[in-house]
């Protein structure tokens, strides 16, 4: 993962779960009885709460129940829990202003008609949030937004109406008060301002139009897709657990073909002992959007004990929807049901080459293949490189290749060294070497019957701890008196050194510690890799225990492997870069922007005060 992609990734803690609606309206109430008891100052203390309750708090009830179905009728998707917290904060809104006039006024002594001026400012700011939130989560255009964004202010500016008497004001031509600000000192609210207000609602539209329209137009260049899309469904998968981020990863996706292969391991009896699947694409990209959740998903459809390692993939080869999953699984069937078996497998051997190293293992005339750069730090193996390597180890007599990308050692954003293996550094040609040389040594290894036995726990781990619901796995594999053991572990690649400590702990003559880069772990934070919040003593036990019974469940096996080429839309070529860096971009000069917009509509709004005043 580069630092954009970090950066991106880690907008999500901004980003939280909506509180039942029944919570947020409980909260609205009791703010406005607070206020209520302070504003108004009858016989009875319930009297000033229940005053406060429906002169305050009712807008924001009547906001709260008649955004979600109005929203909907124009083709919007706002909630209830959604509705009424933005309710709630609007209340706060308006209370903040009131109450900071109000201390403005018994300060300074100046008339209450600032008061009721920050009334009528609080309503048109109150209309802006609500515009600017319902169009980002809904993706309503301007004006059908507005019809959702105005029911608070509406809903409040009638009740000021009715209270204030200005109906009786129109047909008698004498004021009367809106609010009770003081026991003492009336709010004098006319017809003139309500006309004040709904000039400022203007004002405000036409600033969020600005704001919006400026800030989308370089997703709309670059990317051909708007940014309301994209927030719209950032937050409703973060937030809410919707899909509706893939439908905007389907707009910038584009089709690539990618190789499935699968290892087959079975019983001398025919049934099914385990199966290792390795669908060339990358397990993102966050969460279960994507391919973010396809180790568990292709796991589900073996009938022995499934390993999904990663892929030399980076997140340009991350899925746009979860269907594609369904597409990958279909192809590892249908390469599992063409697997050749042998019972004859070659000595794992290992190849370095600078800080590249391969460890390889030849089942009958095809190969595994695991590389890590451990103790280096490292990220994702390109989609080209990974190619490359496969077709250097193929030269060397090989048929099929199963190349995973251990994924065992990173230090998150730490180091100055760039994390991916591309195509024209060092290490892709480094791992290219290896491949080769290695290609060569197991193609004229002697074979000797395979034996394997297979351990698994799916642990108490969660991915908020770096553990994905797959746990760990444990492959010992026998050949002629050596034994090599595979662990992977369901997470986002693995502190650095971790992977050494496990491998010391394990008593066998060769060992690879993988992860399945599975990126339902990835909702938390942006790396959250094995080992960040869980004890590593605690890990290292466990399996250290699962290879102990691997070992106990050796017996002799068959195997043999097969590759399909499938069709899938990934995200393609530098799309996941060029979101990342415009979406942060973004957030740089987005601040700097809404401060320049939220300047202009103030000063639009002390003209229009100072015109009507």
């Amino acid at each position: 993962m580069t630092k954009a992609q970090a950066e991106l990734a880690s907008l999500s803690r901004f980003v939280f779960r909506a509180p039942d609606w029944s919570a947020s309206l409980f909260s609205t109430l009791l703010v406005a009885a607070i206020v209520g008891v302070a504003a108004f100052d009858s016989q009875f203390f319930l009297d000033d709460a229940y005053r406060g309750m429906v002169y305050v708090g009712l807008p924001a009830v009547v906001a709260a129940f008649l955004t979600p179905p109005i929203d909907r009728l124009c083709g919007g998707q706002f909630t209830y829990n959604r509705s009424a917290l933005l309710a709630f904060v609007c209340e706060i809104v308006v209370v903040v202003f009131l109450v900071a006039a109000a201390v403005v006024v018994a300060i300074s002594g100046t008339t209450q008609a600032l008061v009721s001026d920050a009334l009528v400012l609080a309503l048109a700011s109150i209309f802006a949030l609500r515009l600017f939130v319902i169009m980002a989560v809904s993706r309503r255009s301007l004006p059908i937004a507005t019809v959702s964004a105005s029911i608070q202010t509406v809903a409040a500016a009638v009740l000021g109406i009715i209270y204030g008497e200005t109906v009786g004001y129109l047909s008698a031509g004498e004021p009367s008060f809106a609010i009770d600000a003081t026991r003492s000192d009336m709010l004098v609210v006319q017809p003139d301002e309500f006309v004040l207000l709904g000039l400022l609602c203007l004002v405000y539209a036409v600033a969020v139009w600005v704001f919006l329209r400026a800030v989308d137009r370089p997703w709309k260049r670059s990317l051909g897709v708007s940014v309301l899309d994209f927030v719209r469904g950032f937050i409703g998968h973060t937030a809410a657990g919707s899909d509706e981020l893939e439908t905007f990863f389907e707009k910038i996706g584009e089709p690539a073909i990618v190789p499935v292969t699968v290892l087959g391991i079975r019983r001398l009896d025919g049934t099914e002992k385990a199966r290792f699947v390795l669908p060339t694409v990358h397990p993102g990209p966050m969460g279960d959007i994507g391919g973010g959740n396809l180790p568990e998903r292709i796991a589900a459809t073996s009938d022995g004990l499934a390993f999904v390692p990663h892929a030399a993939a980076g997140h340009d080869f991350n899925l746009v929807t979860e269907r594609e999953v369904e597409t990958l699984i279909d192809a590892a069937t249908r390469a599992h049901n063409r697997v050749e078996y042998s019972r004859r497998a070659t000595r794992s051997d290992r190849n370095r080459v600078g800080g590249s190293t391969i460890l390889g293992q030849a089942i009958g005339d095809d190969a595994l293949l695991v590389a890590t750069h451990a103790p280096e730090p490292a990220d994702d193996i390109d989609f080209s490189v990974g190619l490359s390597v496969s077709a250097e180890a193929r030269a060397g007599g090989l048929d099929e290749i199963m190349l995973a990308d251990a994924h065992n050692c990173n230090d998150g954003l730490n180091g100055d060294r760039p994390g991916r293996i591309g195509p024209g550094s060092r290490r892709s040609f480094d791992l290219m070497e290896a491949a080769g040389r290695l290609g060569v040594c197991l193609r004229s290894a002697d074979r000797s019957p395979l034996s394997v036995g297979v351990a698994a726990d799916r642990t108490d781990w969660t991915p908020k701890d770096g553990i994905g619901p797959l746990g760990v796995r444990v492959a010992v594999f026998e050949v002629a008196g050596q034994r090599t053991v595979y662990v992977l572990v369901d997470g986002n690649n693995m502190d650095c050194g971790l992977r050494e400590e496990i491998i010391d702990a394990i008593d066998a003559d060769e060992a690879e510690v993988m992860t399945t880069d599975t990126h339902v772990v990835n909702t938390i934070t942006a790396a959250n890799q094995v080992g960040d919040s869980i004890e590593t003593d605690r890990l290292v036990e466990l399996i250290v225990a699962l290879v102990g019974r691997a070992e106990g469940d050796l017996e002799p096996i068959e195997a043999g492997m097969a590759t399909e080429r499938v069709e899938v839309t990934v995200f393609g070529t530098d799309r996941t870069e060029s979101l990342a860096a415009t979406a942060n971009a973004m957030v740089q000069i987005g601040g700097v922007l809404l401060l320049t917009v939220v300047v202009a509509a103030v000063t639009a709004s002390v003209l229009l005060f100072l015109l009507t005043g």
